[in-house]
């Protein structure tokens, strides 16, 4: 809700994205990872706000305070409603993030905005998914909602990434899938990967580890039977040929 890193520039001040990689079971599911990842944009983007030095990046981390701001009071609300308990703080791998932001003294907005992509990947995942198979009619609505102020602000982030990074943006769903991984700095956590790769059908995922290029590559199982599998920074799985 999971470079989902940090959740910095993009993500901060509205609804949390994603797809896949982060689908929300049930409601419950859906308002831990929304939560959780709403915290994280709004924590992460105030350090921004202090630390980041590109104007755009300053700019981008107070939209994110102000929207997911807004979008965690409704979700809240909508969760009492329903009879749902809302988490009150960022679990242990988005705490870890958000110590590695105020830690970062040198260089903060090139890892704010990696993670902001990776955050703002998983939130658009998770409320596509919820909007489209969610259980819970007013956490759906929600959902529907707010995926389109995700989906602006993921296109913000990708812009910022590839303004001052000159790496091409994350693939949208009309980018056709290139033939090999794509080599470029990559947002995803661990968890992050793993999830994606089982989203693409993929079980037993084991051994992941991130190479040089900045390609996950680990082991798993898909139709019975074991392979190698890579997934690069714009989330695109494969079954890996080395």
């Amino acid at each position: 809700m999971n470079i989902r890193i940090l959740l910095g520039v993009l993500g901060i001040a509205a609804a949390p994205l994603a797809f896949p990689a982060v689908a929300a079971d049930n409601a419950q599911t859906f308002v831990n990872k929304a939560a959780i990842g709403g915290m994280f944009e709004v924590d992460s983007s105030r350090i921004a706000q202090d630390r980041a030095k590109d104007q755009q990046v300053k700019n981008f981390a107070e939209k994110m305070i102000a929207d997911h701001g807004a979008a965690n009071e409704k979700l809240k609300k909508i969760a009492g409603e329903q009879k749902l308990e809302a988490p009150a703080q960022p679990d242990a791998p988005h705490k870890s993030d958000l110590e590695k932001l105020q830690n970062t003294t040198k260089g903060f907005d090139q890892p704010y905005v990696e993670m902001q992509r990776g955050a703002h990947a998983d939130a658009v995942d998770l409320f596509q998914s919820y909007a489209k198979d969610g259980d819970n009619p007013s956490l759906k609505a929600f959902a529907a909602e707010t995926l389109p102020t995700l989906k602006m602000h993921q296109d913000m982030i990708e812009k910022i990434a590839a303004a001052n990074a000159g790496m091409p943006a994350i693939k949208s769903a009309s980018t056709p899938k290139p033939p090999a991984p794509v080599p470029g700095a990559n947002s995803f956590t661990e968890t992050q990967a793993k999830n994606h790769i089982e989203d693409a059908g993929y079980t037993d995922v084991s051994s992941l580890a991130k190479d040089s290029q900045g390609i996950w590559r680990g082991q798993a199982k898909k139709d019975g039977k074991s392979t190698s599998v890579a997934l690069d920074y714009q989330g695109n799985v494969f079954a890996d040929e080395q």
